[in-house]
């Protein structure tokens, strides 16, 4: 290697270690200088790093290299799990796109990271070196390649995935889908195995739904003619059918059942614009006996701010008794803004540790700048309120802020990520450090269970009830 690319990668090493707070692991940032090959880089605030280029095997070296760096686990983790996936996706990909060959057999691995890198890389270019000069088929091994090796960690918030343009005619504002939520995804969250039948409609958002005229408490027997569920756990087509992802534009045929009737409905999934009221980031109202309700959608910029200001709009010539801060389907965002909020709930305390592979751990704490609110507390929570959503629900719970209400959260809590770019211009997010409650137990694939159980039923959809509400409201009055 050159002087020259040796002090590129130095100088890669000293702006990672500036950006993290952290020096990466000796070893693999040495290899990775060493080879030519950085680890990764944090994208450049404010700037477009550029366009997109395809995966390659280099591609593929360096996600390897930063999970190794970076992830929280990296330092005691056994690579060959990694490298065991990724060639698992790529065989799998040649024989889906009719190219196996006999080459493509797995080397021998001996647990040395770099050793078995080389021997992996080798593999791969002896098999890719007799496919046809088709740009596609290379590009579609390489991510799954790539796809696999991030999907291995089992981790929820290791993510990488190629940047998806909007849809044809797509607008500010529009979702992509069949315009409705159903009690899949309020009970399944981030863990399918959790789902329990049957399967209904719990809003109707727009677009194909309401042309086709669902209600909520609607349910869904079958779905293109099979079963949601089979041995009591929901199928992935089901999963699949219900929330697409553009660009699949295949119809979904519903069988529908509603008060001792069936019908069957095709809904095609295609861009809409949702009822505002289902999207808004912050609604906020004042119920029976001047109970404060107010619902977050997500941890956003500005989340705790614009739910404080609500409170305080609603408190403005009258005495409230308590507060119902609804956090259901909210699916995370920004801990900062969680201790922002917390803020107003308590001072001095700690919301959440950090810890790093070694046992060593950073505490998060609550922003004691907020004023106290001030008010008894019961939050609603349920199998889509995760990641941040959990952070703060766990924190309610374990300083006994209040009362939780509902289902328990997904289990999506592993440790907040950050961003790493990759030499195509594309994003790797990982999480450096385990996130423990305040308790210091692990709320990731676990979730944080409420007080009080009330899962969602069709019937209570079908009528305009809200269960959980209805107990909230009974604890603030009792």
């Amino acid at each position: 290697m050159s002087g020259k690319g040796v002090a590129a990668g130095l100088a890669l090493l000293f702006l990672l270690t500036a950006c993290t707070g952290q020096t990466p692991p000796r070893a693999e940032a040495v290899r990775a200088t060493e080879a030519g090959t950085s680890a990764c880089a944090h994208p450049p605030r404010g700037t477009d790093p550029g366009p997109q280029t395809p995966v390659t095997i280099d591609v593929v070296e360096q996600a390897y290299l930063c999970i190794l760096a970076y992830h929280y686990s990296g330092a005691t983790l056994d690579a060959r799990s990694l490298l065991l996936a990724g060639f698992a996706a790529f065989t799998q990909e040649l024989n889906r796109a009719g190219h196996d060959l006999p080459e493509a057999t797995m080397p021998a691995l001996g647990g040395d990271r770099a050793a078995d890198w080389a021997a992996f890389e080798a593999a791969y270019r002896r098999v890719t070196g007799r496919l046809p000069d088709d740009g596609e088929l290379r590009e579609k091994l390489a991510a799954a390649t790539l796809r696999a090796v991030v999907a291995a960690l089992g981790d929820n918030h290791a993510r990488w995935a190629p940047g998806r343009r909007p849809p044809p005619g797509y607008y500010d504002g529009d979702q992509y889908g069949l315009g409705l939520r159903t009690s899949l995804r309020a009970q399944v969250g981030e863990n399918p195995g959790v789902a329990l039948p049957p399967l209904f409609v719990t809003a109707v958002l727009g677009g194909a739904a309401e042309k086709a005229g669902l209600r909520p408490g609607d349910v869904i027997a079958s779905i293109d003619g099979s079963a949601p569920f089979i041995g009591g756990q929901v199928t992935s087509a089901a999963i699949a059918a219900l929330y697409p992802q553009y660009p699949q534009a295949d119809p979904v045929r519903l069988q529908v059942r509603r008060e001792g009737s069936s019908r069957t409905v095709t809904l095609k999934p295609g861009l809409f614009q949702p009822d505002p009221d289902a999207v808004r980031p912050v609604t906020a109202k004042v119920l029976d006996d001047d109970v404060a309700y107010v619902r977050l959608g997500g941890f956003g910029p500005d989340a705790a701010d614009r739910v404080l200001k609500e409170i305080a709009r609603l408190r403005a010539g009258r005495t409230l008794t308590g507060l119902v801060l609804d956090l259901r389907g909210n699916g995370g965002g920004s801990p900062n803004e969680v201790n922002r909020l917390l803020g107003g709930f308590a001072h001095g305390e700690v919301t959440a540790y950090l810890c790093r592979v070694d046992g060593t751990c950073d505490t998060m704490r609550t922003d004691d700048t907020v004023p106290l609110v001030g008010l008894p507390l019961v939050v609603l929570i349920d199998r889509g309120c995760a990641s941040a959503c959990e952070h703060f629900g766990s924190v309610v719970k374990d300083l006994r802020l209040g009362t939780l209400v509902g289902t328990r959260t997904a289990g999506a809590m592993p440790g907040p990520a950050e961003p790493y770019l990759l030499g195509n211009n594309t994003v790797l997010t990982l999480p450096s450090r385990r996130h423990l409650a305040p308790g210091r137990e692990v709320i990731d694939r676990i979730g944080v269970a409420p007080h009080h159980h009330v899962p969602p039923a069709a019937k209570d959809a079908a009528a305009g009830r809200d269960a959980a509400l209805a107990k909230a409201l009974t604890l603030l009055r009792g």
